[in-house]
Protein backbone atom coordinates (compact mmCIF):
# COMPACT_ATOMS: atom_id res chain seq x y z
CA UNK A 1 0.00 0.00 0.00
CA UNK A 2 1.07 3.62 -0.27
CA UNK A 3 1.99 5.86 2.03
CA UNK A 4 -1.09 8.67 2.85
CA UNK A 5 -0.42 11.79 2.54
CA UNK A 6 0.59 13.44 5.48
CA UNK A 7 -1.71 16.10 6.66
CA UNK A 8 0.41 19.79 7.11
CA UNK A 9 -0.41 21.55 10.29
CA UNK A 10 2.00 23.50 13.10
CA UNK A 11 4.21 21.77 15.21
CA UNK A 12 3.06 22.59 18.51
CA UNK A 13 6.49 21.25 20.27
CA UNK A 14 8.65 24.41 19.83
CA UNK A 15 12.27 22.16 20.10
CA UNK A 16 10.98 19.93 17.28
CA UNK A 17 9.52 22.82 15.11
CA UNK A 18 12.81 24.98 15.43
CA UNK A 19 14.71 21.43 14.26
CA UNK A 20 12.01 21.08 11.08
CA UNK A 21 12.25 24.60 10.44
CA UNK A 22 16.19 24.48 10.00
CA UNK A 23 16.04 21.40 8.12
CA UNK A 24 13.70 22.67 5.89
CA UNK A 25 15.06 26.29 5.17
CA UNK A 26 18.72 24.54 4.17
CA UNK A 27 16.65 22.25 1.91
CA UNK A 28 14.59 25.19 0.01
CA UNK A 29 17.56 27.17 0.11
CA UNK A 30 19.15 24.29 -1.84
CA UNK A 31 16.52 23.55 -4.14
CA UNK A 32 16.58 27.45 -5.19
CA UNK A 33 20.32 27.36 -5.94
CA UNK A 34 19.57 23.94 -7.55
CA UNK A 35 16.83 25.36 -10.04
CA UNK A 36 18.76 28.58 -10.93
CA UNK A 37 21.81 26.50 -11.88
CA UNK A 38 19.99 23.84 -13.54
CA UNK A 39 17.53 26.25 -15.68
CA UNK A 40 19.91 29.75 -15.60
CA UNK A 41 16.78 31.03 -13.62
CA UNK A 42 16.90 34.10 -11.78
CA UNK A 43 15.96 33.18 -8.17
CA UNK A 44 14.92 35.60 -5.61
CA UNK A 45 13.69 33.22 -1.81
CA UNK A 46 12.72 35.24 1.65
CA UNK A 47 11.88 33.52 4.56
CA UNK A 48 11.44 35.09 8.31
CA UNK A 49 11.38 32.60 11.02
CA UNK A 50 8.70 32.82 13.82
CA UNK A 51 11.37 35.34 15.71
CA UNK A 52 11.38 37.60 12.50
CA UNK A 53 14.67 36.62 11.67
CA UNK A 54 15.39 36.53 7.97
CA UNK A 55 16.85 34.54 5.53
CA UNK A 56 17.49 34.85 2.12
CA UNK A 57 19.01 33.68 -1.06
CA UNK A 58 19.70 35.02 -4.52
CA UNK A 59 21.41 34.31 -7.63
CA UNK A 60 22.81 37.69 -8.18
CA UNK A 61 24.97 38.89 -5.79
CA UNK A 62 22.44 41.82 -4.31
CA UNK A 63 18.83 40.97 -4.11
CA UNK A 64 17.59 44.44 -4.36
CA UNK A 65 18.36 44.51 -8.05
CA UNK A 66 15.64 41.30 -8.73
CA UNK A 67 13.50 43.05 -6.13
CA UNK A 68 13.35 45.95 -8.44
CA UNK A 69 12.70 44.03 -11.65
CA UNK A 70 10.12 42.50 -9.81
CA UNK A 71 8.24 45.57 -8.80
CA UNK A 72 8.71 46.48 -12.64
CA UNK A 73 7.01 43.13 -13.87
CA UNK A 74 4.71 43.93 -11.27
CA UNK A 75 4.15 47.38 -12.85
CA UNK A 76 4.33 47.03 -16.02
CA UNK A 77 1.49 43.78 -15.92
CA UNK A 78 -0.85 46.25 -14.05
CA UNK A 79 -0.75 48.38 -16.77
CA UNK A 80 -1.92 45.95 -19.34
CA UNK A 81 -4.65 44.26 -17.55
CA UNK A 82 -5.77 47.20 -16.38
CA UNK A 83 -6.06 47.67 -13.13
CA UNK A 84 -6.97 50.07 -11.29
CA UNK A 85 -5.47 50.70 -7.48
CA UNK A 86 -6.68 53.12 -5.60
CA UNK A 87 -4.26 55.37 -3.74
CA UNK A 88 -4.41 53.59 -0.55
CA UNK A 89 -3.64 50.40 -1.73
CA UNK A 90 -0.19 52.06 -3.37
CA UNK A 91 0.22 53.29 -0.39
CA UNK A 92 0.25 49.75 1.52
CA UNK A 93 2.14 48.53 -1.50
CA UNK A 94 5.14 50.88 -1.17
CA UNK A 95 5.13 50.41 2.47
CA UNK A 96 5.73 46.93 2.01
CA UNK A 97 8.17 47.56 -0.72
CA UNK A 98 9.86 49.74 1.55
CA UNK A 99 9.66 47.54 4.61
CA UNK A 100 11.26 44.70 2.21
CA UNK A 101 14.47 47.21 1.46
CA UNK A 102 14.82 47.96 4.87
CA UNK A 103 14.94 44.57 5.91
CA UNK A 104 17.16 43.66 3.12
CA UNK A 105 19.46 46.55 4.00
CA UNK A 106 19.51 45.92 7.51
CA UNK A 107 20.44 41.92 6.71
CA UNK A 108 23.31 43.31 4.42
CA UNK A 109 24.70 45.65 7.40
CA UNK A 110 25.22 42.49 10.14
CA UNK A 111 26.29 40.36 7.31
CA UNK A 112 29.34 43.63 6.45
CA UNK A 113 29.50 43.75 10.74
CA UNK A 114 30.45 39.76 10.61
CA UNK A 115 26.51 38.44 11.85
CA UNK A 116 24.35 36.24 10.89
CA UNK A 117 26.43 34.68 8.37
CA UNK A 118 25.46 30.84 8.74
CA UNK A 119 22.88 31.18 5.90
CA UNK A 120 24.84 32.22 3.19
CA UNK A 121 26.26 29.92 0.86
CA UNK A 122 30.10 30.17 -0.51
CA UNK A 123 29.35 32.61 -3.53
CA UNK A 124 27.79 35.05 -0.84
CA UNK A 125 30.39 34.75 1.05
CA UNK A 126 32.72 34.97 -1.34
CA UNK A 127 30.56 38.40 -2.77
CA UNK A 128 31.03 39.28 0.66
CA UNK A 129 34.91 39.44 1.09
CA UNK A 130 35.09 40.81 -2.30
CA UNK A 131 33.07 43.88 -1.03
CA UNK A 132 34.61 43.92 1.97
CA UNK A 133 38.11 44.46 0.53
CA UNK A 134 37.01 46.38 -1.95
CA UNK A 135 36.00 49.16 0.95
CA UNK A 136 39.09 48.59 2.64
CA UNK A 137 41.12 49.55 -0.22
CA UNK A 138 38.93 53.03 -0.29
CA UNK A 139 39.17 53.97 3.08
CA UNK A 140 42.94 53.16 3.22
CA UNK A 141 42.97 55.42 0.19
CA UNK A 142 40.60 58.46 1.46
CA UNK A 143 42.63 57.99 5.02
CA UNK A 144 45.89 58.32 2.88
CA UNK A 145 44.27 61.41 1.18
CA UNK A 146 43.68 63.11 4.27
CA UNK A 147 46.90 62.33 6.38
CA UNK A 148 48.97 64.22 3.18
CA UNK A 149 46.68 67.32 3.50
CA UNK A 150 47.04 67.19 6.81
CA UNK A 151 50.66 67.04 6.19
CA UNK A 152 51.11 69.67 3.35
CA UNK A 153 48.67 72.09 5.94
CA UNK A 154 50.75 71.55 8.63
CA UNK A 155 53.97 72.30 6.78
CA UNK A 156 52.64 75.60 5.15
CA UNK A 157 51.05 76.68 8.48
CA UNK A 158 54.90 76.68 9.91
CA UNK A 159 56.22 78.42 6.99
CA UNK A 160 53.94 80.80 7.64
CA UNK A 161 54.92 81.27 10.95
CA UNK A 162 58.94 81.30 10.32
CA UNK A 163 57.88 84.13 7.58
CA UNK A 164 56.05 86.05 10.33
CA UNK A 165 58.42 85.52 12.93
CA UNK A 166 61.45 86.55 10.55
CA UNK A 167 59.28 89.84 9.56
CA UNK A 168 59.62 90.58 13.35
CA UNK A 169 62.88 90.04 13.83
CA UNK A 170 63.66 92.31 11.10
CA UNK A 171 61.29 95.03 12.52
CA UNK A 172 62.97 94.65 15.77
CA UNK A 173 67.02 95.25 14.64
CA UNK A 174 65.55 98.14 12.55
CA UNK A 175 63.79 100.04 15.81
CA UNK A 176 66.90 99.36 17.71
CA UNK A 177 69.38 100.63 14.86
CA UNK A 178 67.29 103.86 14.68
CA UNK A 179 67.46 103.81 18.47
CA UNK A 180 70.95 104.11 18.69
CA UNK A 181 71.39 106.61 16.23
CA UNK A 182 68.87 108.85 18.24
CA UNK A 183 71.05 108.61 21.22
CA UNK A 184 72.12 112.36 22.47
CA UNK A 185 75.58 112.71 23.48
CA UNK A 186 75.77 112.71 27.55
CA UNK A 187 77.41 116.46 27.58
CA UNK A 188 74.44 117.66 26.07
CA UNK A 189 71.89 115.76 28.23
CA UNK A 190 73.86 118.35 31.03
CA UNK A 191 73.74 121.64 29.51
CA UNK A 192 77.37 121.88 28.62
CA UNK A 193 77.91 124.72 25.81
CA UNK A 194 81.04 124.62 24.14
CA UNK A 195 81.04 128.60 23.63
CA UNK A 196 80.63 129.41 27.37
CA UNK A 197 84.83 129.11 27.83
CA UNK A 198 85.36 131.45 25.37
CA UNK A 199 82.82 134.22 26.57
CA UNK A 200 84.37 133.82 30.13
CA UNK A 201 88.08 134.63 29.00
CA UNK A 202 86.81 137.52 27.11
CA UNK A 203 85.26 138.91 30.14
CA UNK A 204 88.72 138.06 32.40
CA UNK A 205 90.51 140.42 29.75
Amino acid sequence: MGRGRVQLKRIENKINRQVTFSKRRSGLLKKAHEISVLCDAEVALIVFSSKGKLFEYSTDSCMERILERYDRYLYSDRQLVGRDISQSENWVLEHAKLKARVEVLEKNKRNFMGEDLESLSLKELQSLEHQLDAAIKSIRSRKNQAMFESISALQKKDKALQDHNNTLLKKREGEENGSSRRTINPMHQQGYNPSAPILFNLIQR
